[in-house]
Order: C-alpha cells, then structure tokens, then sequence
C-alpha cells in the first residue's frame, strides 16, 4: 500500500465520518419538522370548528348589533317626538298660565294695597276722633 493509497483510505475515512456527523443532525431535524408537520395538521384540525363557531357568533351579534340599531332609531325617533309635544304644549299652555298668573299677582297686589289703604285711613279716622275728643274735652273744661 502506497502513501497515496493511504492518504485516500484516511481521507475516505474522514469523509465517512463527516457523513454520518452531519446526517445524525439531518435525522434529528427531520424528526423535528416531522413532529412539526403533525402538531400544524392537529392546530388546522382543531381551529376550523373553533372557527366556525366564531363565524357563527360575529353573525349573530351582527344581527343583535341590527336589531339595537333598530332601537336606538326608535329612541330617538321618540325623543324627538316628545320634544315636539313639550313644545306644543309649551306654547299652548305656557302664555295662558302666565297670563293666569300674572292677573294673579295683580289681584293679590291690589287686594294688599287695598288692605293698607284701609288700614292707614282707619288709622288716621282714628287719630281724628281722638283729636276731636281732647278738643270736646278741653272745651268742657
């Protein structure tokens, strides 16, 4: 056997090792992806129902979302209505009771000022007699 041959059957050797050096990670990699391919086909397997059951929850808070939509409509067509009639019913009731309590005050106002007056002229009534009766009085005497 030659140097030649040698240095070849050495370098084959190596070769060969190298080989299986890098196929034991190639083997474990492969594994890996394998195990990889089957947890993604359980995760697909498993999401289309968790899936489709959201599909069918969004449609029927869609349709929730429609009918609150419905109602919100009808609210507000309601407020609006009720504002009319406040002031339909402002403007229909609001002047006669403010007039009504208006002509209220004044009578009130009157009826006081008329008491006063009558106080004050019974009053003075009053202060005369007593004048006239000291002047009867001292005209006795």
């Amino acid at each position: 056997m030659s140097a030649g041959e040698i240095i070849g059957l050495i370098a084959a050797i190596a070769f060969a090792v190298l080989v299986v050096l890098v196929a034991i990670p190639l083997l474990k990699l492969g594994r890996t992806l394998d195990e990889t391919t089957l947890t993604i086909r359980q995760v697909r397997e498993q999401s289309a129902p968790i899936l489709s059951q959201a599909n069918t929850t969004v449609t029927h808070v869609n349709s929730n979302l429609e009918r609150v939509d419905d109602i919100t409509g009808n609210a507000a067509n309601m407020s609006s209505n009720v504002a009319a009639l406040t002031s339909v019913v402002a403007a229909t009731l609001g002047s006669p009771l403010i007039k009504v309590a208006a002509f209220s005050y004044g009578v009130r106002s009157a009826t006081k000022k008329k008491r006063e007056g009558q106080a004050l002229a019974e009053a003075a009534r009053r202060d005369k007699d007593e004048r006239r009766a000291r002047r009867a009085a001292r005209r006795a005497a």
